[in-house]
């Protein structure tokens, strides 16, 4: 019951972040392609909560789930595959630490914009540039992982 358990609530925090980051990803690529400054501050402020309630949770859940799962099935923590899936893990926590702040950063230019009535300053497109470029090496090392979760290569 333990490992079904176990199991179950790894592969919901895997989908948690493959399904956040991707509908955070989407929400704010279209609120953007808008340029108005009042709808892109109301869609960051709404992606940048649920990056914290939801992605945030799914971070800590995914490796104590993880290290669970690789005792009560007898797999070494030195397999190749749970050292590429770690290292992937860790990849994708380098890019999505700064993604958060930038997405907070983009929220805060918006909502000074639309108070002010004004265009988005030229700081707002460079931080989406940098934004938009981080998630694409994060967005791949989770599909990389959720391979090598359900594969379990032999290297």
């Amino acid at each position: 019951m333990i490992l079904e358990l176990t199991r179950w609530a790894h592969i919901i925090g895997a989908t948690v972040l493959l399904g956040t980051g991707a509908g955070i990803a989407f929400f704010m690529v279209m609120a953007h392609r808008t340029r108005d400054a009042r709808l892109i501050a109301h869609v960051a402020n709404t992606v940048v909560i649920a990056d914290w309630i939801f992605t945030a949770s799914a971070v800590v859940i995914q490796p104590i789930t993880g290290l669970i799962l690789a005792h009560l099935m007898g797999w070494p923590l030195s397999s190749p595959w749970i050292l590429a899936s770690v290292g992937l893990y860790i990849l994708t926590g380098l890019f999505w630490l700064p993604v958060v702040w930038i997405q907070s950063q983009l929220r805060d230019m918006a909502r000074a914009s639309a108070l002010a009535g004004t265009k988005l300053p030229p700081r707002y497109f460079t931080f989406y540039r940098i934004w938009f470029a981080c998630g694409f090496p994060a967005f791949f090392a989770v599909l990389a992982i959720l391979w090598l979760m359900t594969t379990r290569p032999a290297f």
